[in-house]
């Protein structure tokens, strides 16, 4: 089914090397298909690229489409963040990725976070006072930076929207589109979190990451299986 609900609208990707590749491919594909324009964005990327992590087992090579030093967080509508520990990890420390989300956020535009990946927004200082989920293992440090961590397939908190594994990427890719077509949220201090079941306009398999067998551009690679997501065939060219 075709969407043009986000026609135009600018998402940066945060990734390094040994990102959650499913939870890059699947909402990427989601936006894609909704008319989004996305971009890979990556600090220092190795020959313009960045490598996935199925699991415990190295991805496909993904090509960048902006290094972090060279990107302007105001000419972005809204972020993405995919898991993978050891990308969060790599990325909490960056201090121009810290600065690429603190003025996204300050901005009031909407962010996605999955898995690991609210690690960069403890470390930029963002998580005091918010709701958000994130993989289990990291519920201390969400709660330890002052933010309440919640056990819920999607969490949804002003404008940014949380999920905690792959499992949950169909519902974390609807609710990341109902809360991209929202835009600019004026106030981020107010409190309006709450925790969804998530419903409502986005109900095509192919933008909720269910189905069988879809086609991406930007990266390189070989169909696979990714943990009992369906197959997705990858394309060695620039989306």
């Amino acid at each position: 089914m075709a969407d043009t609900t986000l026609n135009g609208l600018r998402v940066a990707i945060l990734a390094t090397d040994d990102f959650e590749q499913v939870e890059l491919v699947k909402p990427k594909q989601a936006l894609d298909q909704a008319g989004a324009i996305t971009k890979i964005i990556s600090p220092q990327p190795k020959n313009g690229q960045v490598v996935g992590f199925n699991h415990d087992t190295k991805g496909d090579t993904f090509k960048v489409d902006l290094p972090l030093e060279q990107a302007n967080p105001a000419e972005f509508d809204a972020v993405l963040l995919p898991g993978g520990a050891l990308n969060a990890d790599n990325l909490r420390v960056n201090r121009q990725a810290q600065d690429f989300v603190r003025q996204v956020d300050q901005a009031g535009k909407p962010i996605a976070v999955i898995c690991h990946a609210p690690w960069l927004l403890v470390s930029a200082g963002l998580v005091r006072g918010r709701k958000l989920t994130s993989y289990h293992t990291i519920q201390d440090d969400v709660r330890n930076a002052g933010g309440q961590w919640e056990d819920s397939q999607v969490v949804q908190d002003r404008n940014w929207v949380s999920s905690r594994q792959p499992d949950d990427i169909p519902a974390f890719n609807q609710a990341m589109l109902n809360l991209f077509s929202k835009g600019v949220y004026g106030n981020t201090s107010q409190n309006s979190a709450e925790t969804l079941a998530p419903e409502g306009a986005y109900t095509s398999e192919s933008l909720l990451g269910d189905q069988s067998t879809t086609e991406m551009t930007g990266a390189t690679g070989h169909e696979e299986n990714l943990k009992g997501q369906d197959d997705v065939l990858i394309h060695g060219e620039q989306h």
